[in-house]
């Protein structure tokens, strides 16, 4: 009877924590709002003055310091937070009354960053859409701003509109990136597929945010049996949103239309074996070093599986205005040795 107690305590004390994490959530998200909508109206009222008023922009620092004076116990008002809500204002004053309602969901302090990175309004509000779709934090998002998020998603050469129902197309298609950057893991363009596949699960969390929202690991080198004959599948997840596997073949090279024929063998052989009745069909990505797209495309051409191709990168390249500001090798050498003959003299 104690054991129930205790049971029925627990469960009831959960449902209480998450009414109190859900109205958290909600007076966070009410309390960013009226942010937002006073700095809106702050920034406006800054335009308009300067227009009516022909005041020039000094008038914000000193617009700045009276607020602060005013409000000691008040954060924000500093001259760059004010000169901020100014600039917020006339970004999307173009287009909008008041900024679309992605914007108005994220914090001030995502809003300034897209901001000071952005200038296109369309890709603004992206980035602000994926931030509530991924929940990324402010440096997350700068790191996918710095990436080229917005060019890379739905970039994929794939087969998706003829092998999967829509809406599920579209989504499958938004879900995969070209190029994806694997940079993190620290290896050089020559690494073989084993090393990266092996370094991928090491930084399994680093390789899952650069993959996005919705992927589930599975497992590496997944065995699959076939006719008495054993195949081992690179990398395996599983998508939440989509609700389906997806098989993830490495290739160290560049790509070869071989490739598509291996990896839908195996998308047939996961449909088969691994995938249950609730399951949505398996999608495959082939991820290679470098593509020709035309022969990409002529490859999934008569594949009747849904299949995506993507580029890696491995390295950042260095541009070439840099390469010449870089020590040689022999100059390295040199500073080191001076170095030691100082730590020696001393």
């Amino acid at each position: 009877m104690i054991l129930k107690q205790n049971i029925d305590y627990q469960n009831w004390l959960n449902q209480i924590k998450h009414k109190i994490k859900s109205a958290q959530y909600q007076a966070a998200r009410s309390v960013n709002s009226v942010l937002l909508e006073l700095y809106w109206e702050i920034g406006k009222e800054m335009v308009e003055k300067q227009q009516l008023e022909d005041w020039g922009s000094g008038f914000i620092e000193q617009f700045a310091s009276d607020l602060r004076k005013s409000f000691p116990d008040i954060k924000g008002f500093s001259k760059r937070n004010v000169y901020a809500m100014r600039q917020w204002y006339l970004f999307y004053s173009e287009q909008f009354e008041f900024v679309p309602q992605a914007v108005a969901q994220i914090p001030w302090g995502h809003n300034r960053l897209i901001m000071t990175k952005i200038k296109n309004i369309e890709e603004a509000i992206f980035y602000a859409q994926a931030t509530i779709e991924n929940g990324w934090g402010r440096d997350n998002l700068e790191i996918q701003i710095d990436k080229n998020y917005f060019l890379k998603k739905g970039n994929a050469i794939t087969n998706f509109a003829k092998t999967l129902p829509s809406p599920q197309s579209d989504l499958a298609k938004e879900t995969i990136k070209d190029p994806y950057d694997f940079d993190f893991l620290g290896l050089e363009d020559d690494a073989l597929e084993k090393e990266i596949e092996t370094k991928l699960t090491k930084h399994i969390t680093e390789f899952l945010i650069e993959l996005g929202k919705g992927f589930a690991y599975v497992g590496r080198q997944y065995h699959i049996k076939v006719s008495d004959k054993d195949y081992y599948i690179d990398l395996l997840f599983y998508h939440l949103d989509l609700r389906c596997y997806v098989v993830i073949e490495l290739k160290a090279g560049i790509f070869k239309p071989e490739h598509t024929g291996k990896l839908n063998f195996y998308l047939s052989a996961i449909d088969t074996l691994v995938k249950r009745k609730e399951d949505n069909q398996t999608i495959g990505i082939l991820l290679c070093k470098k593509k020709d797209r035309v022969e990409a495309e002529f490859a999934l051409r008569d594949i009747n599986k849904p299949i995506g191709i993507s580029d890696y990168l491995l390295t950042k390249a260095i541009p070439e205005e840099m390469k010449t500001k870089l020590p040689t090798v022999e100059q390295l050498e040199n500073e080191l040795s001076e170095m030691e003959d100082k730590i020696i003299k001393t």
